[in-house]
């Protein structure tokens, strides 16, 4: 992505913004342990608008300022410093490789920052996500107060940056989805491997060590989200995570693991017998989950609400419930009380885009948002029946998920996600051969 796609970002933040300032801290770094750091990765928003991956950066959009409307805070080049941590792009890089009109060392903030703000209507920020930069913005915005009687006046209010941000990073645009696309190519084919490499004996973890391998091969530098590996009833768990158990002869395995590319995520989950074979009640469930998944598909397209997809798949999964013998009564009854969510508690979908749960609002005032091109999100139904005293010893410890990434189109929905083979047949026989 070049440096002009962020820029026309940064113009359409700045056009909401009337005569306010923005300030956009990227991630803190986190202590793993000791003086080890954990990977650095970019805060969302941050990158989002300004393509800059180093730590120790801040970036300020000033909509009208004459000397330059983009002001980022950054580290200096040090040689000794990058002798052992690696490469900075430093103020002059700041400029040149990533549009910024003016750069300061990142030292320099807290002289330089709050001449920022002086007469500024606004201060748009995100306030309760980093304590210690809170208490540094309100020190910067308190030290302007203090020179109102010189004629300077501070900004009367802060505004969340969401409300404008994130509205615009819910609909991506075609740079956005040619890198989600190759992120989700990059997660089949180790979802394939996968389900090519299973076999009774073999350890959740070595496993995830086969995805992970595909998703590094393929150019990714991180997991969107750690990934679940989850053999036999351990896919009751919904977010399970330690990956540690063997895998047996007659379970299912649940995998739910995707890739992030670029700072955009890809989610794909499988549900496959560790043997290669579906048994007869774990084929039963595993169709009810899919037709529910096709069902949702189906009612995903621009015009349709955010809920529709949902409520398609619940219809499908409750009447599947009821045809087996779990449940009692009617469809209608069934979906009424909710009787359903013993097996199915959570939501059939989320948005997808630079975090695993995107950002974007789900309804606007109270009522569910209007799916609209562009937008990415998931779709993933499953049936889960937790081994205990109330369930049917017939499926006992069956998990199923099967989860997709779906792109909303004037037509429908792609499935960008969909080299993965799902269908009963096609997964025996790629386990097979």
């Amino acid at each position: 992505m070049d440096k002009a796609l962020f820029a026309r970002r940064r113009r359409g933040v700045m056009q909401l913004m009337g005569e306010g300032v923005a300030i956009i801290p990227t991630a803190p770094e986190a202590s793993r342990n000791g003086d080890v750091l954990y990977r650095f990765r970019p805060d969302s928003d941050f990158q989002y608008l300004t393509n800059f991956s180093e730590p120790d950066a801040v970036a300020v959009l000033i909509p009208g300022r004459e000397q330059g409307e983009f002001v980022l805070f950054c580290r200096e080049k040090n040689p000794e410093r990058e002798m052992w941590d690696g490469r900075r792009a430093g103020l002059e890089g700041a400029m040149e490789l990533y549009g910024a009109d003016d750069a300061y060392p990142i030292e320099d903030m807290d002289q330089i920052l709050p001449g920022l703000l002086e007469n500024r209507s606004r201060i748009f920020c995100f306030m309760g996500r980093n304590a210690k930069f809170d208490t540094r913005m309100m020190l910067w915005f308190n030290e302007v107060k203090t020179k109102t009687r010189a004629g300077i006046s501070a900004p009367a209010e802060f505004v969340d940056l969401k409300y404008i941000l994130h509205e615009l990073r819910l609909v991506k645009r075609s740079e956005e989805l040619r890198v989600m696309r190759r992120a989700a190519k990059i997660s089949a084919v180790a979802h394939t491997r996968a389900m090519q490499t299973c076999k009774p004996g073999m350890f959740e973890y070595q496993i995830e060590a086969e995805l992970e391998y595909e998703f590094r091969k393929g150019g990714s530098a991180y997991c969107a989200y750690p990934s679940i590996v989850a053999g036999g009833e351990n896919a009751c768990i919904l977010h399970y995570t330690e990956n540690d158990c063997e895998l047996n002869d007659g379970d299912l395995l649940l995998i739910d693991a995707g890739c992030e590319l670029d700072c955009y995520a890809s989610d794909i989950t499988r549900t496959f017998p560790v043997n290669g074979k579906f048994s007869p009640e774990q084929r039963d469930v595993y169709e009810i989950v899919l037709a529910a998944q096709a069902a949702a598909v189906t009612a995903t397209r621009a015009g349709a609400q955010w809920n529709d997809p949902h409520e398609a798949a619940v219809s499908v999964l409750a009447q599947g419930l009821l045809d087996l013998g779990v449940l009692e009564g009617s469809l209608d009854g069934v979906i009424e009380s909710g009787s359903y969510r013993q097996y199915y508690m959570h939501r059939t979908g989320h948005w997808l885009g630079m975090d695993v749960h995107d950002v974007g609002d789900y309804k606007i005032d109270n009522t569910w948002r209007e799916l609209e091109p562009g937008m990415v999100l998931t779709i993933e139904p499953g049936l889960y029946f937790g081994p205990g005293p109330d369930t049917d010893p017939r499926f006992s410890g069956i998990g199923i998920r099967i989860e997709d990434d779906a792109v909303v189109t004037t037509e429908g929905c792609e499935l960008i996600t969909s080299d993965v083979v799902k269908s009963v047949e096609d997964i025996e026989a790629l386990m097979a051969g």
